[in-house]
């Protein structure tokens, strides 16, 4: 007897998207939408169409071609076999051209004929509503839900006019389609009779402009990002589509649409991510410096005020995402309220961010709005940061139902001992540690500059950190000496070499010879894979090069690690990972995903996709700017 099929998170590596953030277009390789999990056109956290296909009379649509114009357009080349003559070339093409603007998708069907006598034939393009929750979608479980369509707005001119609303009321969508004949049953059938002249092109069309009352994000303003220039052609068209993806996923809170920040990604996190969004700005800041300084108002505005363990706030704290409905992903026990605070990075980042944009060129004006924000953060890592009281900053899930684990590595099984068992929480993780130090120390200097006061007291605090940090942390395995991931809930240290090491480069948790130290592990066959930095060892029992976070690697992650070379004046080091992202790039035709495989580039000829991986996603796109840096350095 079979089992039942359980529901699985949609596999995203071979599906084509374009996007406007905060809408999405999902499909198949062929251009219709519906027969993989993720196809879709969605806007904020729900799919409000689920397919979209079309057919041609008396021929089969036979995709040839597929084109990335840019992030928001996508083009489908097909022929219609079906209406040739006998000859052997195909004389009559489909070019279907999607185009993703904010609220609303449009496509263009251009009909070609290179046939000497007139085709007469029709087009049919059937839409299905669905109103699914993105957080059914991603666990499998989507169905469509209760809707209702009307002919609103109708002339003879403009038959092809529908509006489709959720029973809910809150979502809707107008399909409009100019010279089409519109019905509707379980889906709305768009049809149109062509004539079409000998050696004649026809364009028809349609479009669905998409709305929701309920979403907590809008689209921002466009922008044009500095693009830093390159000496090798690879990294230059990685950088022109990383730049066209980060002006993608653009987002403002509808309060406040002068403060753009960056999505943390497709499909999922059409959101404000605080750990995400801050080190996209950062990676990204030499070529939209100004997102840094939105950003950090953003994030300032819903900083903690309060302590709640619901949410995990606490007063100072930066929150970790924003939604406008609780979240529940049932198949990973996660149920998330709309506003939630669990990460214990988020806080340091966001002062280090501050300082970098400071150094960048932030107004002091702007600066000074901040401080109350930045002397509430320093005060949350100095006074709350550690749960525990064991003077590292550290996290615990009190619900039951929150993120087991808060920092970057968040999946339930990432902080794990050499010899594969899983860590017990509270949690302090290495790279949390060099965060707050970091934060404390620039921080500091940051008051200082200001006239305010506080410096000493901060610096005092993050040498005392620092002290303690080499005391607990360093580790001696058969793999070398280097600082654990972390420290478990009796204060041991967790003994798996890990990618962590690379975040704690260049914020002056160490010194110059154990930085060096950890960039060599890094560059080791253990942890480098030839397409990147691995997220765990091959020494340890855990590693598996399509773990999520035990042995894949994140192209984020990687740059992070270039980033810390960079600042530690490692540039050969630097300029050799980030050659390594360059080459993943080539294989991912330059827009990288969220992360891809630890597998050895002596076993495979390009990186190998992890199959549900988000693309574009910011801090990914964002790492583009990092390599050319690098490359720029060395």
């Amino acid at each position: 007897m079979t089992s039942p099929a359980v529901p699985r998170q949609p596999l995203l590596d071979d599906a084509i998207i374009a996007l406007h953030a905060p809408t999405q277009a999902w499909s198949g390789r062929d251009g219709d939408i519906g027969d993989a999990a993720i196809d879709g056109i969605y806007h904020g956290d729900v799919r409000h169409i689920g397919s979209v296909r079309i057919s041609v009379s008396d021929s089969r649509i036979e995709t040839i071609s597929r084109s990335s114009i840019d992030a928001a357009t996508v083009e489908f080349g097909s022929v219609l076999r079906g209406l040739d003559d006998d000859g052997a070339d195909p004389k009559v093409r489909l070019i279907r051209r999607r185009e993703v603007g904010a609220g609303v998708v449009r496509e263009r069907l251009g009909l070609h004929s290179h046939r000497d006598v007139p085709l007469s034939f029709s087009v049919t393009v059937e839409l299905a509503p669905e109103f699914a929750p993105m957080q059914d979608v991603k666990a499998g479980l989507a169905a469509a839900t209760p809707w209702r369509a009307d002919a609103v707005a109708a002339s003879d001119a403009n038959p092809g006019r529908i509006e489709v609303r959720s029973s809910d009321g809150h979502r809707s969508f107008i399909v409009e389609a100019a010279g089409a004949a519109a019905t509707v049953a379980d889906a709305i059938v768009l049809r149109w009779d062509i004539e079409l002249d000998p050696r004649a092109v026809i364009e028809v069309g349609w479009s669905a402009t998409l709305t929701d009352d309920t979403l907590v994000v809008g689209a921002a303003a466009t922008a044009e990002l500095l693009i830093p220039p390159a000496d090798d052609p690879r990294l230059t068209r990685w950088v022109q589509q990383a730049t066209q993806d980060l002006a993608a996923l653009r987002l403002v809170l509808p309060a406040h649409p002068q403060d753009a920040f960056y999505a943390a990604g497709a499909p999922w996190f059409f959101t404000l991510f605080g750990r995400d969004s801050i080190w996209a700005a950062r990676l990204a800041l030499a070529t939209d410096p100004a997102i840094a300084a939105s950003t950090l108002r953003v994030l300032a505005r819903l900083q903690g005020t309060k302590t709640d363990p619901a949410t995990a706030e606490q007063p100072g704290k930066i929150p970790h995402e924003l939604r406008s409905a609780p979240l529940s992903l049932p198949n990973e026990g996660v149920h998330l309220p709309p506003l939630y605070y669990g990460t214990v990075d988020a806080t340091p980042l966001w002062v280090c961010l501050l300082a970098d944009a400071r150094d960048a060129g932030m107004p002091e004006a702007e600066v000074r709005d901040l401080v109350p924000a930045l002397r509430a953060a320093l005060t949350w890592i100095t006074d709350f940061g550690s749960g525990t009281g064991s003077g590292f900053l550290d996290y615990v899930d009190e619900t039951g139902h929150g993120l087991a684990n808060q920092g970057w590595k968040d999946s339930g099984d990432s902080i794990q001992w050499r010899d594969g068992r899983l860590a017990e929480g509270p949690i302090a993780l290495c790279e949390v540690q060099a965060y707050a130090y970091e934060a404390a120390v620039r921080g500091a200097q940051l008051l200082d500059d200001l006239g305010e006061n506080g410096g000493d007291e901060l610096r005092e605090w993050a040498a005392v950190l620092r002290d303690r940090f080499r005391e607990a942390f360093w580790v001696t395995t058969p793999e070398g000496r280097y600082p654990a991931i972390a420290l478990d809930a009796h204060g041991a240290a967790v003994d798996s070499l890990t990618s962590n090491i690379g975040h704690l480069l260049g914020t002056g948790i160490l010194d110059a010879d154990e930085e060096r130290a950890c960039a060599e592990l890094l560059l080791d066959a253990s942890m480098s894979s030839g397409y990147g930095i691995r997220t765990l060892s091959l020494g340890a029992a855990g590693f598996w090069p399509l773990s999520y976070h035990g042995g894949s690697v994140w192209a984020h992650d990687t740059a992070v690690a270039v980033h810390g070379m960079l600042r530690s004046g490692l540039l050969a080091e630097a300029r050799q990972v980030a050659g390594q992202l360059v080459d993943a790039a080539e294989g991912f035709a330059y827009r990288m995903p969220e992360l891809h495989s630890g597998d050895s580039r002596d076993a495979v000829p390009f990186a190998t996709p992890y199959p549900a991986s988000c693309r574009p996603q910011a801090w990914s796109a964002a790492a583009a700017i990092v390599c050319a840096q690098a490359y720029a350095a060395s």
